[in-house]
């Protein structure tokens, strides 16, 4: 089989994300995440860090997508996700050793090590990354799964607190509870272009609490796979003004009950292993912990000849 590489483009999402739920479908979790991850993937974590077609790629034989990687999240990470028939390959490991030279390459050259993680029951990738000189470090993130048939209860807001969808107007408001939640620096202008702009995102998909004054007090931004009837939040956050209220969990609540009318089955969330004020949150919600990420790393320069 002859594989090309080529740069990925904001055209290619939908094909993308239909791909992948096929792939998911066919092969189950280990190999891959929610389709809704590919655009917070692509767009937020990789804002700012240059063109997405330089450092995102779509790997193609005569006819189809057979492979992704996402180089240079968080700095100097990446993601390589292959078509199920070429897990565990000479072409999987191929896009892994371009991956780790195209974030090798892009990151501050302060930076010891080339990061990547995979799911626990992915032991054909733990096998080629050790091929390739990577060791496994730490638990990266605790992958939780809610079954949407149980009772949902109804969410209980504070007085003049509303959870409604959000609007392309909210932009500002939305950079704001972001940089509140997780210490980030969005500008309004940076959250339009940047995520409310591009493929995938839909303002109804994003629930917020809106308080008394206005602010967007907490946020959960769901996505939606119809093929596997699975349903994601990535990511959720609570502006610190306004934790300790239910917030967070009002627009899950509302944001699951929305998904069991869409007919999906189950929902996910993946947090820090070491968050927990989001595990306490997800498990008052009804999630349980199906899976672990693991995180590995090599030393740049010395990998991926294997």
């Amino acid at each position: 089989m002859t594989l090309t590489m080529r740069p990925y483009s904001d055209a290619d999402l939908p094909v993308l994300q239909d791909t992948f739920a096929r792939w998911i479908a066919e092969a189950g979790r280990c190999g891959y995440d929610h389709v809704g991850e590919l655009p917070h993937r692509i767009y937020e974590n990789l804002r700012g860090r240059r063109p997405v077609g330089s450092l995102v790629h779509l790997w193609e034989d005569a006819s189809r997508i057979v492979g992704l990687a996402v180089n240079l999240r968080f700095g100097s990470a990446f993601d390589v996700f292959a078509a199920p028939s070429l897990r565990g390959s000479p072409a999987e490991l191929r896009m892994l050793r371009a991956a780790y030279e195209s974030t090798a390459a892009a990151m501050d050259p302060a930076e010891p090590y080339v990061l990547t993680d995979l799911f626990d029951c992915d032991t054909t990738r733990i096998g080629l990354l050790e091929q390739l000189g990577f060791e496994r470090f730490r638990t990266w993130d605790h992958v939780n799964d809610r079954d949407l048939g149980l009772p949902l209860p109804s969410p209980a807001l504070p007085e003049g607190f509303r959870v409604r969808s959000a609007r392309l107007e909210d932009a500002d408001r939305l950079a704001v509870a972001r940089n509140h939640s997780f210490e980030e620096d969005w500008t309004g202008e940076q959250y339009r272009s940047e995520v409310m702009d591009k493929p995938g995102y839909d303002p109804a998909r994003e629930i917020v609490a809106e308080a008394p004054d206005g602010r967007i007090a907490a946020f959960a931004v769901y996505w939606v796979d119809e093929l596997n009837g699975v349903g994601h939040f990535e990511p959720v956050g609570t502006h610190r003004d306004f934790q300790r209220r239910g917030l967070g969990r009002a627009v899950m609540l509302e944001a699951m009950r929305r998904m069991r009318d869409l007919g999906l089955s189950t929902v996910t969330v993946n947090h820090n292993a070491e968050n927990t004020a989001a595990h306490a949150l997800y498990a008052s919600l009804g999630f349980v912990r199906t899976h672990e990420t693991y995180g590995f790393r090599a030393p740049v320069g010395r990998a991926g000849r294997g």
